[in-house]
């Protein structure tokens, strides 16, 4: 097998639960390979370098094999070596952002104390 198309090998890698959100996100550009953008239909092969982009943040993953069909979890994660940098731990996670609409009054004693810690540094 030559190569895969990109959003087939993420459905089967279970990026994606379905291919069509797959194809959405390679259109969407969500999805790069090798640092560049990719289509759907772009073919991939062992070795490609892939940066996806999810809700829960960006994950940075090389191929390692191609998949001949969907099959469970745990052999869909010998398809790849995640290689996304860890998380920092939670305390050392910069707080949220405090949004507050125009209009509304003062802030609260916690919201305060959140704009403090965000400007403080």
């Amino acid at each position: 097998m030559d190569g895969e198309r990109l959003d087939k090998w993420l459905w089967a890698a279970r990026f994606y639960k379905s291919r069509t959100q797959a194809a959405e996100a390679c259109g969407g550009g969500k999805v790069d390979v090798n640092e560049q953008a990719a289509k759907p239909a772009r073919l991939v092969r062992p070795g490609d370098l892939l940066h996806i982009s999810q809700r829960d943040g960006r994950r940075i993953v090389r191929i390692v094999a191609l998949a001949v069909r969907r099959g469970k979890g745990a052999d869909a994660a010998l398809l790849y070596a995640d290689l996304t940098p860890p998380s920092a731990p939670r305390g050392q996670r910069p707080p949220p952002g405090v949004y507050r609409p125009r209009g509304a009054g003062r802030p609260t004693k916690r919201e305060r104390r959140l704009l403090e810690r965000i400007t403080r540094r």
